[in-house]
């Protein structure tokens, strides 16, 4: 049986037609603790809104306290000084704090701009085999690249087998700070997706693109993304966190000129 929906993060709503909504799902499959942990937070000078989704290394407490540690860090610094800085400070404080080999997390970071300003850029920022998606109504793209022994296997032309799927090469307590993943968007405009990888291994690009074409609530979305996962067969915690971004609509003079 799998657990309650738990969502360590409050909903998003900003007021009017512009500005960013947003709401997450997490379970625990079968596993004996939820390790995964997802945060948000808005930066009052900055006005940019963090999303974080980490998943701990390991089924102990440890693992757990990793993945919150490293995602409410992160949330916090990213709002203010970008999604690479956010995973940069909190390596720091998750080795400072909790300096256990065992205290592990792998995490995904999106930073989007300021409510009711102009369309800009959503910055992402990974380590290990967390993903970031992005849909802007028409194509899904996956923003990130896994840090699995996988990948290096197939950039070098070769077929890996299924365990190195699971192998992560960075972490947050590993990474050295030139290789945490980073990568812009050309828009912030669409629904963004952050998801462990007990979500998108499970489902596959073709499910997911349908789930985030539909017209629900990112709430709605966030779990049924969870509840598909676990019923098609994942076995390990799913966390989803849904994101939608709507930059201001100028306004046009009645003689339509700007």
């Amino acid at each position: 049986m799998h657990t309650a929906t738990t969502s360590s993060m409050p909903r998003i709503e900003t007021p009017g037609s512009a500005g960013t909504s947003g709401d997450s799902a997490s379970r625990r499959g079968l596993r004996s603790i939820n390790a995964d942990a997802v945060a948000v937070e808005t930066d009052a000078v900055t006005g940019a809104t963090a999303f974080v989704v980490a998943d701990g290394v390991g089924d102990h407490l440890l693992a757990a306290r990793a993945a919150r540690m490293v995602a409410s860090t992160a949330a916090r610094v990213g709002a203010r000084d970008g999604a690479r800085a956010g995973i940069i400070v909190a390596q720091q404080e998750l080795l400072h704090e909790l300096p256990e080999s065992s205290a592990d997390s792998v995490l995904v970071v999106a930073v989007l701009p300021a409510a009711g300003r102009p369309d800009r850029p959503c910055e992402v920022a990974w380590v290990g085999d967390c993903r970031a998606y992005r849909w802007n109504g028409r194509v899904l793209h996956q923003i990130t690249t896994d840090h699995t022994v996988a990948e290096l296997w197939r950039a070098r032309g070769l077929v890996p087998p299924p365990r190195m799927n699971h192998l992560v090469t960075t972490s947050a307590r590993t990474v050295r700070p030139a290789d945490i993943g980073y990568a812009a968007t050309g828009s912030s405009t669409g629904r963004l997706l952050l998801s462990t990888d007990g979500v998108h291994k499970p489902l596959g690009i073709a499910t997911i693109k349908a789930l985030l074409a539909d017209g629900n609530t990112a709430g709605v979305i966030a779990n049924t993304l969870v509840e598909t996962a676990l019923r098609t067969g994942g076995t390990d915690n799913a966390t989803a966190l849904v994101a939608d971004f709507r930059p201001p609509v100028p306004n046009i003079p009645a003689n339509g000129t700007l």
